[in-house]
């Protein structure tokens, strides 16, 4: 992509509709709705339990119920979409709502995917292969693993508060780690920006590190003794599995070995070249969140 050395640091104002935010309680959701009310944009939270707060218009929505699709899309035309989380092959779900949307007046979409899945590879990569022949505009939005997994609502965050160990296949690879905050801010552009930044985004934090350097960073905020744990693919698959179907336990234990042999030791310049300023390091979002009590728990939007 071109870079550009000035970008906007809000939002550009040339665009009107109202914007479906699904996934609307989620890690990016939740962050997009607050963001495009307090712009003043006019905003759908779609949910399962229809919440929103004051200045967006809440709708229940689920994507296995068909029947709660029609208001979600209600006046909207534009659609951020955060496909079924776990679902191996949510294509099946979200290409038929896509439809259903772009037959109902949608005209501009961006998908929430993940760096680790391009467009084509199964799951929510043959969703990203379809948007250019339904969309005008689309934007497809695959951020590096979310800051939140060590202080929000995740296992690793868990075991940081907990016995002080991050159990990884991950190896010495490295990751580019971002905060939600700036996937929320680039994809709140990508919404409403006239040019918009458009096509296959991947979005990271400011520096690529491995679960090592994490630790060693976190101890030094938190002042405890917290440790990375590497172990197998095998051994990892089998620990996920106890909580999680065993297809699903693969495949995040396949994502951690992807990191093992150097899948995401990358960063880009997306947040800065979307939004006119950098992405916060994790020793900073660190820093700002740890030690605090964490917020409310939120439907997690993203696989990584």
């Amino acid at each position: 992509m071109t870079e550009h050395d000035t970008a906007p640091t809000t939002p550009a104002t040339g665009t009107t509709g109202t914007a479906l935010v699904t996934g609307a309680t989620g890690n990016t959701g939740g962050r997009i709705v607050r963001r495009l009310v307090s712009l003043g944009r006019p905003v759908t939270a779609a949910s399962r339990g229809a919440a929103a707060p004051a200045g967006a218009r809440g709708a229940r929505f689920d994507w296995y119920d068909p029947a709660t699709h029609g208001d979600a899309l209600r006046d909207a035309d534009r659609l951020y979409v955060v496909p079924p989380v776990s679902d191996t092959d949510p294509a099946r779900v979200v290409l038929p709502f896509l439809r259903r949307a772009r037959a109902a007046g949608v005209r501009r979409v961006v998908l929430l995917s993940s760096s680790a899945v391009r467009a084509g590879d199964p799951g929510v990569g043959q969703v990203h292969a379809a948007l250019g022949d339904l969309f005008d505009t689309w934007t497809v939005l695959r951020p590096s693993w979310f800051m939140q997994n060590f202080t929000g609502h995740h296992p690793h965050a868990d075991s940081v508060r907990g016995d002080g160990v991050l159990t990884t296949a991950t190896g010495t690879g490295r990751v580019g780690f971002v905060d939600a905050d700036d996937i929320a801010e680039v994809a709140v552009h990508a919404l409403t920006d006239d040019p918009a930044p458009t096509g296959d985004l991947v979005v990271t934090g400011p520096e690529a590190l491995s679960y090592d350097e994490v630790a060693a960073l976190l101890s030094t905020v938190t002042g405890r003794p917290i440790s990375h744990a590497p172990v197998g693919f095998t051994d990892l698959r089998d620990r996920l599995a106890v909580g999680l179907p065993v297809e699903y336990a693969a495949f995040l234990a396949g994502l951690d070995r992807a990191i093992a042999e150097g899948a995401e030791d990358r960063v880009t310049d997306t947040v800065r070249r979307v939004t006119g300023r950098p992405p916060r390091s994790l020793r900073d979002h660190a820093v700002a969140h740890l030690g605090q009590r964490p917020a409310p728990a939120t439907r997690p939007d993203h696989s990584p």
